[in-house]
């Protein structure tokens, strides 16, 4: 039992350091005293001892960091749509292999929501990346943080964890976690109940690394208004395939 812990541990930190791999390590911006560094030992142990991390493996096997700054809620799709295996479009470049990218998953359904000249100057509010993700075979859950609770998020976000084929993108603004210093978007991994914790893999790789923050933490950053969103507050969005 020992020894299969121990191996686990091993694997985990692996995965999780290799998140952080071939990123500008020199340029990534120190972290607050309240987060933990999911690619710290201390962030590989709380991984371990996770009750909900369904969602880390897939996840972790399809992470990329945002092509640009204003991409993460593109980024953070593409993940979870590759992590549900969803039918793909075709790759000129990877032929006859079929995946999603930052540069297909936008299409000309997604440029009636919001078009991709927008996105790429003001990225996208909560509404419309479920809107967008809506799109394809999946069910999309809006989740707007004046609209829920600490309980009922930390209740959602562990059952969805906790269960394969389900993700959770959260939409936070940063600088009330203490980072700098926008909204944001990123996939949730996992939740540790003894510490309260969850695990976000940030797609901004080059800024930050995955990082454990407390639910209250998360959810105090996800409760602020956001402007580009007539002042509704931001929050998160429950996705699964249509079969899960």
């Amino acid at each position: 039992m020992l020894r299969r812990l121990a191996a686990s541990l091993i694997v985990l930190a692996t995965l999780v350091a290799g998140l952080a791999a071939g990123s500008a390590t020199a340029d990534t911006l120190p972290l607050p005293p309240s987060l933990v560094d999911g690619a710290s030992d201390a962030g590989a142990v709380l991984l371990v001892e996770a009750e909900a991390r369904e969602a880390y493996f897939p996840l972790a096997a399809n992470f990329l960091t945002q092509k640009n700054q204003a991409f993460c809620g593109v980024a953070s799709m593409v993940m979870i749509l590759n992590a549900l295996r969803i039918p793909a479009p075709e790759v000129p470049e990877y032929l006859p292999y079929r995946t999603f990218t930052q540069d297909n998953v936008l299409n000309a359904s997604t440029e009636a929501i919001v078009p991709q000249a927008t996105i790429l100057k003001q990225g996208m509010t909560l509404d419309e990346l479920g809107a967008v993700f809506a799109v394809q075979p999946v069910a999309v859950t809006v989740r707007h943080a004046a609209d829920s609770s600490l309980d009922a998020f930390r209740k959602e976000a562990r059952d969805a964890l906790a269960t394969r084929g389900r993700f959770v993108v959260v939409n936070y603004l940063r600088k009330a976690m203490g980072q700098q210093t926008g909204g944001h978007f990123s996939p949730l991994a996992a939740y540790d109940a003894e510490t309260d914790r969850f695990l976000i893999l940030d797609v901004a790789r080059y800024k930050y690394p995955p990082v454990w923050v407390t639910a209250s933490d998360l959810f105090g950053a996800m409760n602020t208004a956001d402007s580009d969103n007539d002042g509704r507050t931001r929050g998160y969005l429950l996705i699964a395939g249509k079969s899960g």
